[in-house]
Formats: C-alpha cells, structure tokens, sequence
C-alpha cells in the first residue's frame, strides 16, 4: 500500500477580502506527477506556496511526507524543494557557490560528486563560476532545477518549469522529472502549457476561481464531465472544465 507524500485537507487561502483557495483537497502519492493546471488567478501559485511553507493557510491541514507544513515546518521542508516560476538567485554568488550553500542548508554530506552531475546534465560545466547576475533566464532556472535536486527531496513542486528554456533544456527538465518520479518522488508541475502537462502528469487538478473543478487521474478527466470525448486533449478538457460549461466533477481520484 503507497503512503500518501502531499496530503491536503479542506485548504483555505485568503488575503484581507479576497479568497484565493477555496476548501481544496488532493493529494500525491510516490510516484505520481499531478498536473496542476487552471486560468489565471486559480489559486495554482497559492496553493504550491502554501505546501511549500512559504506563505502560511488560512486553515487546512497540509502535509509533506507525513509532517505538517505549519507545526512541523523544518522537518517537512528538508523532504521538499519548490522551483518558483521566476526563481531568486544570489546575483553575486556563482553556479557552484548555490550548490555549496544549499548543501550547508540540507546538510547535504556528499553534495560535490551530485552537484557535478547535475551541472553536467543541463550543461553547466562551463559556467560552473559564472556568478547569477550574469546568467540567461534559462541558465537561472536551470541553475534552480539543479538547486532543488541536490538533497534527492521526496516531493518536488514546479511553477512554470519550462520558462526561460530552450527546447533542449525542456526536454532535459522533463527526463530529469520522470528519473526522479521512477525513483519514487512526487511531483507537482504547475503550467499553462497544457501539452506538457498532459504529456507528462498521470493526474490533473484543475482550478477555477480557487475552487477545484476536477481531480484524478489523466484520463479519468475524459470522463468526468459531459460533454468531453474519450479521445480530448488536455486543452478541450481545460477550456471545458473552465469556461462555464462543466459540471464540476467532484468524485475524487478517477
């Protein structure tokens, strides 16, 4: 029997009058990929957020690999690493000099044989002591996606992961997930580029106005709202789950 790694009860999340989530829960087991996907404003950016213990729920239980975010922040925090959609580096700190510092953060023992690997399979070897001012918008995310693989998390959450990149660099960041997933991780991949998504998620979460409109699994979305062939892409899911027309399908993991 799998143990559930991200578990998320009845999450709330407003800010002063206005409710970004609304009563969400899901959750992701080893070796899942949960697509999170919905219009702007959804909630998607909250709710990665929130599980991350960046911002703090308004009320809910969230869980990382068995330890609440809130009352047990450290220890789910070392299980974790988010990748925000426009990650913040250390402008005067090199590539190698963001390794180094997360592995003193996670007390990474054997971080240098891992780091050289990671530098070496997104091509950043040779820019190993660039300093993060001077990089690219895709050697940044890069240099992020190699940050949160360093201490080998069990959960890993993506916001816009392919921002920045290059058709080789996606196609490396999406191999490097399902490595990680067949290792047993648990990944969240939040992005408006539905073929992504839908390419590499065995279950979706889609939101609307912070509410869930369906969860499952990939092609249980297929079924779950009238309307929506067998054979639909992600995209005619989407639009309509999201546009009015959809009942929201509320019957759990398909």
């Amino acid at each position: 029997m799998r143990t559930t790694v991200i578990h998320v009860q009845n999450f709330n999340k407003t800010y002063r009058d206005t409710v970004a989530v609304n009563d969400l829960s899901f959750e992701v087991n080893p070796g899942e990929i949960l697509g999170l996907v919905g219009p702007n404003g959804a909630g998607k950016t909250s709710t990665l957020r929130s599980v991350a213990g960046i911002i703090p729920p308004t009320s809910g239980t969230l869980t990382v690999a068995g330890h609440d975010i809130v009352s047990d922040a450290i220890a789910a925090k070392r299980k974790l690493a988010y990748v925000p959609d426009d990650p913040k580096l250390f402008d005067t700190l090199t590539i190698w000099e963001h390794l180094e510092f997360v592995a003193m953060a996670y007390r990474v023992a054997d971080w240098r044989e891992r780091g050289e690997a990671l530098l070496h399979r997104f091509d950043l070897t040779a820019k190993r002591r660039t300093v993060a001012q001077e990089l690219s918008r895709g050697m940044r995310q890069k240099v992020a996606i190699c940050c949160a693989y360093l201490h080998d998390p069990q959960v890993i959450m993506f916001d816009e992961p392919h921002v920045g990149l290059d058709p080789r660099g996606i196609r490396t960041m999406k191999d490097s997930i399902l490595e990680r997933v067949q290792l047993g991780a648990s990944v969240v991949v939040s992005s408006h580029l539905l073929e992504l998504v839908e390419d590499m998620c065995t279950h979706l979460l889609i939101l609307h106005k912070g509410k869930r409109i369906y969860f499952g699994s990939m092609s249980g979305a297929r079924t779950a709202f009238t309307g929506v062939g067998g054979d639909a892409s992600l995209e005619e899911i989407f639009f309509h789950a999201t546009e009015g027309s959809a009942e929201t399908a509320e019957s759990g993991v398909s």
